[in-house]
This record gives structure tokens, sequence and C-alpha cells, in this order.
């Protein structure tokens, strides 16, 4: 019996659950149950569906046949963990799915049992079952996409003018907008969506190749009498049209390039949400206080200090931005395969794949509340923009100085001022009105004019103005 005062025994707990404690960003997400084991494996029974319906389609297996074996493919019907631990003996999840799905059909027809998975191999299943979890996955992440996109627009539009401070190398740099940041982080956001969404529109392929990429498995059930340039072709086109998915060049079992590219994407979109997500951190900082995420009672809350509320939507964004491009990485590397299947580099794609995924979800989904509820705090951004009394402009007393002191003095001159200001404490405008080189060059008034961060942001507005009305087209994978 197990002591109170001890935990059970690994063994004791129910190892196969995946309820996501260690991942929060994609826990409780539609994106989370749209790549969970049993979305996967009703994706995998849609694939043996479709083909058998395309098979039909092309006369090589009867209609009525094709129905049953549809409807038999449900995966409420199959037991996961059984066929995860059937996997160990196998490597793979569909051989022992094959044999259930073939009993399942069998208690309803014998003959049509037959007909199931007929010329087919695991890896045409699988990796059909796998793109389409991917493009249900992505539809709901593009979603979430514009979401967040259409929240940074009214942010920027709303705060066009909202002058404050652009950082560089993590210190004051010259003024900016917080608009024409929103705007920037818009466009990262708009950048990611029309790299998913040529895949989620059905550029992602159907895999159809048969035991080494030759169809000769389906070739075989055609018949002699069949053309089978013609058969193959009109059955790849009916198993892309019943998946909605594409017709690839060639079979794809050791051509990785749908899931390089589709990984490649997913790195792609966590890493855009992770920069808005980093800026959002710095900027909620207790010292800056220039943002702070939407409220919600018990959110951010600390285990030790009261006080805190911590900005937990960003640290989730960024904890995925951190993991998908290695994630990426990893199923890049599994293009080098050997052979027409690989020993390995097969399998080591499923699970970094659909973490992927399920983390870009999460980010999303997250970055949608994040960008719809982000408070501004725009007395906070005028603050800090006096924060160095004036040496947020010195650039432009720099030029406006140049054609009467030269460019080089004149850059070491507002260097010079710039480094007595901040040892002082004075304001920039002071120490140059004094200064002996600036007599009957500079006046006080002038220099505090130029030094307004207000009446320097350049083309921020109109920048921001541009990127609001600019559709771009979506750039070709």
């Amino acid at each position: 019996m197990t002591s109170p005062h001890q935990p059970p025994p690994p063994s004791a707990l129910p190892a196969h659950l995946d309820a996501g404690l260690l991942s929060p960003v994609r826990a409780g997400t539609d994106t989370e149950a749209a790549t969970g084991d049993a979305a996967w494996l009703q994706a995998m029974l849609d694939a043996e569906a479709a083909l058998a319906r395309a098979q039909a389609r092309c006369g090589t297996v009867p209609a009525d046949a094709a129905a049953i074996i549809t409807d038999a493919a449900r995966a409420d019907l199959f037991d996961l963990r059984e066929l995860a631990l059937a996997a160990r003996q196998t490597a793979n999840p569909v051989v022992a799915l094959v044999s259930a799905l073939t009993a399942q059909v069998a208690q309803r027809s014998p003959q049509a049992a037959e007909y199931v998975h007929r010329g087919s191999t695991s890896q045409d299943v699988f990796d059909t079952g796998a793109m389409l979890v991917a493009t249900r996955a992505l539809r709901l992440i593009l979603t979430d996409l514009h979401t967040t996109a259409d929240a940074l627009g009214r942010l920027a539009a709303g705060h066009r003018d909202t002058v404050m401070a652009a950082r560089t190398l993590a210190l004051h740099a010259v003024p900016t907008t917080f608009g024409l940041k929103a705007a920037g982080w818009r466009q990262l956001v708009l950048d990611a969506a029309a790299r998913l969404q040529p895949l989620a529109d059905g550029r992602l392929p159907v895999a159809l190749g048969g035991a080494a990429g030759t169809l000769a498995g389906y070739l075989q059930y055609a018949g002699d009498h069949t053309d089978p340039a013609a058969y193959l072709h009109d059955l790849t086109t009916a198993y892309a049209e019943e998946t909605n998915l594409a017709v690839p060049v060639l079979p794809w079992h050791a051509l990785r390039t749908p899931l390089a590219d589709l990984a490649a994407a997913l790195a792609h979109t966590t890493a855009a949400l992770g920069k808005i997500a980093a800026d959002v951190l710095v900027l909620t900082r207790t010292e800056i206080g220039e943002v702070s995420e939407p409220q919600r009672a018990g959110r951010g809350a600390s285990s030790a200090m009261p006080h805190k509320r911590n900005p937990v939507l960003a640290t989730l964004i960024r904890s995925a931005a951190a993991q998908v491009p290695a994630l990426a990485a990893v199923v890049t590397q599994c293009m080098s395969t050997e052979d027409e299947r690989s020993a390995g580099l097969w399998h080591a794609e499923w699970q970094p794949l659909r973490e992927a995924l399920r983390l870009t979800g999460g980010a999303a989904h997250t970055a949608a509340e994040l960008a719809q509820g982000l408070r501004v705090h725009p007395e906070a951004m005028r603050a800090n923009l006096d924060a160095t009394a004036g040496q947020l402009v010195s650039e432009r007393v720099s030029a406006h100085l140049a054609p009467r002191l030269g460019k080089s003095a004149a850059k070491d001159l507002l260097t010079q001022a710039s480094q007595q200001a901040a040892h002082t404490g004075r304001p920039l405008a002071d120490v140059l009105a004094e200064h002996p080189r600036l007599t009957g060059i500079l006046t006080h008034d002038q220099a505090t004019a130029l030094l307004d961060p207000h009446t320097y942001t350049g083309a921020a507005g109109p920048l921001t103005d541009h990127a609001l009305t600019t559709t771009q087209p979506a750039p070709t994978p």
C-alpha cells in the first residue's frame, strides 16, 4: 500500500496522458485538440477512408465497400493506448491501425474488409494523415493570426502619433511612435499568415507511393487492362480531391520538402510572435511601464510576492518562439534520409512536427488575446522621453550644426555635450546654450526646439499609414 506521505510510483500514473502540464502556452487551445492523439488517429482513418473512396471512383474498389470503410473510420471506435503500445512492435502506428480498422469493417461486412488499405503502405497513410492534421491546425492558427493583426492595426491607427523612445542595443536611440511599432508587429503577423495561408489552402500534398514509391501495389489491383499512367493520375487526383490536399509531382516518402516547408513556416510564425512578446516584456518592466497586459483575476500572480502581476501572455508566447525553430531544425535535418524510406529519420519527424504545430497554435491564440487587450500608457512614454533631458534628439542637433561646424566636429561637440549633461544632470539645451563654440550659432530657444522629441519622429506617421493601407502579395514558399 502506498504511504499517504509518499507520491504514487510512476507506473501508477497515466503516463499516456499529455495534459500540457509542461506546455501551458498550448494547454486548452483548439490547436492542442486538433493535434492530439485522437485527432491524429482520426486523420489517419480519414486517409484510409479517402483512399478507399478514391479507389472506388477509379473502379478498383466497390462503392459500397468504400462507404462501409468510411463508416468504420471513426476514432472513437478504437483504443488509442492499445494502438500506441502495438506501435512499439512495428515502429509506426499504422500497422496496428490497419488491423483494427479491418476488424471494424469486417463486423459490418466481411467482403468490404478485403478492400481496407488495398495496395497501400504505412507511410502513405501516416503522411497523408499528417498533412490533414497540419491543414486543420493551420486553419485555427490563421484565424488567431488575423485576429491579432486586426487588433494590432487598431493599436497602430489609434497611436499613430503617440511619441515614445526608440531603443537600440537596450538604450534610448531617437524618438519614434507607438503606432509605428504596432504597425511593425502587425506586418510580422501578416508575413507569417502569408506563409501559412497557401499551406492551409491545399498546398500540402497527399502521400501516395506504395511500398517504395513506385505505386506498384496500387497498380496490381488495377488490372492488366488498365493504362498504368492514366490510372495512377486518376487515383492520385481522386485521392487529393477526397482529402482536399494537393497532388504531388512524385511520391515523397524520401523527398521531405513538404515537411521542411511546413516546419519553416511554423518557425517563422512563432519567431514573429516572439518579437512582439519580447518588446512587450521590455515595455512592461516596472521602470519603463509603457504598456501592460490585459488584466484578469489571478493572472500573473506570484507564489511569493503579492504585489506582482507578471506578463504571462508575453512569457508564454516567447517560450514557444524559443522552441519551434529548434523543432523545425529537427524536421529539416530529417530530409537527409537514406533509401526510399528511412529507418529512424521518418519516425523522428512526428513528435517535433506535432509539437511545433501545438506551440505555434498556442502562441497565436495567446497573441490574439494579448493584442486585443494590450494597454498602452502614453503618460509613461512621455515621462521616459524626458529621462535623458533632451539627449534623445542629439542626432537632430548634430545634423543642424554640421553645415556650420563640419560633420565630424558637430558630432564630437554633441558627444561631449551629451556626456556633460548626463554627468551633471542638466538639460542638454542648457549645456549647448553655454558652449563657447556655439555662441552666435545656436540659442537656448533654438536648442530647446531642436531637442523636442515630439517634432522629431521622421516619417513614423506616414510609414504607419502606408503599412495599414498596403496589401502585399503572399510570398511563395
